[in-house]
């Protein structure tokens, strides 16, 4: 039984996901950012944690890498193998997506009401907005007929990239149409729906 500590709202989500699309049990622990929960487990008290026979795992990426890995790469499911070339071109769209994507989303986020007041500079959403749809189209040239990053084969990547759609709808940051039909694509997925609760 897995443990995922962490509000829904937060990247914890995609950790759900990656366990209802591996038609994994687990236990959903409803936890604020910085709340005692998270504290005990990760000092930055950032969302998800995930207790594996009480041992913690943070990082929603290396949590949903380890969840494909140990549970998904035997059957194809979410992952290639470990040192095959397609695990290398899966994991340069993880990074991609994190580094040009995700880490925008959470800088404008960072800059709108994490840091503390008098250390935001809200001017740098201009520039993280012009990068983000500049890494939209870098994304989607890459992803080529898709329907995945990896073509027939959805895996942990897609997780990261889908999620970064409705966050940039929240921060109002501009969406290109085929990457919105992308998210809105896999937010139809059973297993999306049914980590959101719905």
């Amino acid at each position: 039984m897995h443990e995922v500590i962490g509000a829904r709202q937060t990247r914890a989500f995609r950790v759900l996901w990656m366990l209802e699309e591996l038609g994994l049990e687990y236990m959903h622990h409803d936890a604020a950012p910085r709340s005692d929960a998270l504290l005990k487990h990760n000092p930055t008290g950032k969302a998800p944690v995930l207790l594996v026979d009480g041992a913690p795992v943070i990082d929603s990426t290396a949590i949903i890498t380890f969840l494909a890995d140990r549970h998904g790469a035997e059957s194809g499911t979410m992952t290639y193998p470990a040192g095959t070339l397609e695990r290398a071109h899966q994991d340069a769209f993880t990074h991609f997506v994190l580094d040009e994507m995700d880490a925008v989303l959470w800088t404008a986020a960072r800059h709108s009401f994490v840091l503390p007041e008098e250390k935001r500079v809200p001017a740098v959403k201009d520039s993280l907005k012009w990068e983000f749809e500049r890494s939209q189209s870098v994304l989607l040239e890459r992803m080529g007929e898709g329907p995945y990053l990896m073509g027939e084969r959805m895996t942990v990547p897609d997780i990261i990239a889908a999620h970064c759609v409705p966050w940039a709808m929240l921060s109002k940051f501009p969406l290109l149409d085929d990457f919105k039909a992308y998210g809105k694509r896999l937010s139809q997925r059973p297993a999306y729906q049914r980590a959101a609760g719905k």
